[in-house]
């Protein structure tokens, strides 16, 4: 399990990072909140600690644009901001849980591990013919040889499995993997898929991943 710290304070951030690792999960610590939502881009948490008071980029809308993003992952207000106002605010902005400062450690381990089972198991596995994919681990294997892929060349490659067989747009690709400002008329997707095909189909006779002439592109076996 792999948990996003978004923290600006360095010795609470310390104090997470070294109470979580103890625990057994994995954890990234974000200083701020652009670096929250880029981290966010590229790897899948599984549940993200926000701290509501971030320099530029505050937590509220931190909160609010992996939602607009699509990140369901659980996320866990932690800040000193304890009016009911604040509470409400932050669950309607999507947050599942908001525990304030100063807080005992157990009891944030306890909620941690409740918003976890609430959220159930994330996707793992894909398999398309001798393709793997695990996308809580960022890893991809082909025919046995892990592949070297950048973290959007991975988002691609994940959102392609997941449609696995059917056509995807270029601009649905463009809305997926890259951010809301992201101009689908460029051709930055053209040039990614060229990139990916090159690691997932170009060493194997096998090919994976075609090109649906004026339409987009497709992952499928046959």
């Amino acid at each position: 399990m792999t948990i996003l710290i978004v923290e600006d304070e360095k010795k609470t951030a310390a104090f997470l990072l070294k109470g979580l690792r103890e625990a057994d999960y994995e954890v990234v610590v974000a200083k701020d909140g652009a670096n929250a939502l880029s981290l966010a881009s590229t790897t899948a948490f599984d549940l993200a600690i926000v701290d509501v008071m971030l320099p530029e980029i505050d937590g509220w809308q931190v909160v609010r644009q992996l939602r607009a993003a699509g990140k369901q992952m659980p996320v866990l207000f932690l800040t000193a901001r304890d009016s009911v106002g604040d509470r409400v605010k932050g669950l309607e902005l999507g947050a599942d849980d908001y525990l304030v400062k100063p807080f005992a450690f157990p009891e944030l381990l306890a909620r941690i591990k409740s918003l976890l089972r609430r959220s159930g198991p994330a996707e793992e596995q894909l398999r398309i013919d001798d393709l793997e994919i695990d996308t809580r681990r960022h890893r991809a294997i082909r025919g046995g040889k892990p592949l070297s892929l950048t973290p959007k060349e991975f988002l691609l490659l994940a959102h392609l499995a997941r449609s696995a067989g059917d056509v995807v747009s270029r601009s649905e690709i463009a809305a997926q993997v890259w951010d809301l400002g992201f101009a689908p008329e460029t051709n930055v997707v053209d040039v990614v898929v060229r990139r990916l095909r090159a690691k997932v189909d170009d060493p194997f006779e096998k090919k994976l991943v075609h090109t649906v002439r004026g339409v987009g592109y497709v992952l499928k076996s046959d």
